[in-house]
């Protein structure tokens, strides 16, 4: 993500956001529940940090399951754009497609791959079969700084 500030919207425009502050990490999720909110093999993912992120128009709906945490969709045109985990406030969970330019998006990690169809593959660096362990995070933050930059 070599620019800071990137905008984005849902597929029909009327909600639209902006990023000033660069991904922790890229993902890629192969669980069913990203599949079946998705409608695709997997779904993307940018945590971007929670004081980096602003919705600049319109008001996102919280759909898919709800649950502790928040899936946000344009009441619109349903797209899923966004997620604010369970009990975690210092990131958003972007769907990066939701960016106008989102070539930078390559996945750093892929989780939940035990659930993932045979033929999903990303190029992800690091694969779980579920997720990494929690004390796993920090170097993978850290090491995915340093992976953006190359």
């Amino acid at each position: 993500m070599n620019d800071v500030v990137k905008e984005g919207g849902c597929r029909c425009g009327r909600v639209r956001l902006k990023v000033t502050k660069r991904p922790f990490l890229t993902m890629a999720c192969h669980c069913k529940g990203c599949q079946r909110m998705s409608s695709g093999a997997f779904s993307l993912s940018a945590a971007i940090p929670s004081d980096g992120f602003e919705v600049t128009e319109g008001e996102p709906e919280i759909g898919g399951l709800h649950g502790a945490s928040k899936h946000y969709f344009c009441g619109w045109c349903m797209t899923w754009m966004f997620t604010r985990p369970e009990g975690i406030d210092w990131f958003v969970n972007l769907r990066p497609t939701m960016l106008d330019d989102a070539a930078w998006s390559t996945p750093f990690m892929e989780t939940w791959t035990s659930e993932g169809l045979p033929w999903a593959k990303t190029a992800a660096v690091h694969s779980y079969e579920a997720l990494p362990p929690m004390d796993a995070y920090e170097a993978l933050m850290k090491e995915f700084a340093e992976w953006e930059k190359a």
